[in-house]
């Protein structure tokens, strides 16, 4: 089984290292990995260059934003299974990608998530947040639960049924993408118990009130769109849900 991992960038220098070091460093042998940069103007082409050798195919362009810059490398994978790493993350072990397919083998399912860890941007060893994936369960959905998207892995053939990440909700796309095919397309799924990615806080979504208020409008429309009973009340528990995380 091949898997594809794709990294978006933007002027991501500074982390960008770690990051490619991460995949490097996996001991499963069949990866295609794939950078799509979006024209960076710092150091960022110049450490690509320097792992170009472990690079299976980049590109250098403006696009319209991370999710447009996804499905550019959804486009050019050929992978059996697609999966994200962000440019300024990592991931937590060296044998992540090889657990994510043994479970994928023994359990014959679409798509496959597991827990990720937030640190503190420059100080890795401090844990800020815990997001635990929980055994999967649909009907959760409807609850406000969701997968931690940089840990969740999906079949290429599966993305034939409902298309790629639609753009247009902005920093809500990686949610919608997840509930369209966990909830309105009913794929299945298997919820591996490994730390996937070490992830740096600071995401687009949590920059600032407004656009944390922006993610959950984005949110309640993906509801609405995926046929989710009550968005209003799910959008609520969302957010609630994720409180828990922070108590550890």
């Amino acid at each position: 089984m091949k898997v594809t991992i794709i990294t978006v960038t933007f002027n991501s220098g500074y982390f960008l290292e770690q990051c490619i070091q991460s995949v490097i460093a996996q001991n499963y042998p069949n990866i295609e990995y794939i950078i799509v940069d979006g024209g960076s103007t710092d150091n960022t082409l110049d450490i690509i260059n320097r792992y170009q050798s472990f690079i299976s195919k980049w590109i250098s362009e403006k696009d319209s934003g991370m999710y447009d810059a996804i499905n550019k490398g959804i486009q050019m994978a050929t992978g059996d299974v697609i999966g994200t790493l962000n440019s300024d993350d990592f991931f937590a072990s060296n044998d992540v990608i090889d657990a994510i397919v043994n479970t994928f083998d023994r359990f014959g399912v679409a798509a496959v998530y597991g827990d990720i860890v937030y640190v503190h941007p420059t100080d890795t060893g401090k844990v800020v947040r815990q997001w635990n994936g929980g055994a999967y369960n649909r009907k959760n959905i409807n609850y406000g639960w969701m997968p931690a998207h940089p840990s969740f892995y999906i079949k290429k053939s599966i993305l034939s049924k409902g298309g790629n990440y639609d753009s247009n909700f902005t920093s809500a796309a990686d949610y919608e993408f997840m509930t369209r095919y966990l909830y309105y397309h009913k794929i299945s799924a298997q919820y591996l118990p490994k730390l996937i990615v070490t992830m740096r806080t600071g995401g687009m979504s949590n920059q600032s009130l407004y656009k944390r208020l922006l993610a959950n409008r984005n949110d309640y429309q993906a509801m609405k769109k995926n046929k989710i009973p009550f968005p209003w009340v799910v959008a609520f528990l969302k957010p609630v849900r994720k409180i828990p995380q922070f108590s550890i």
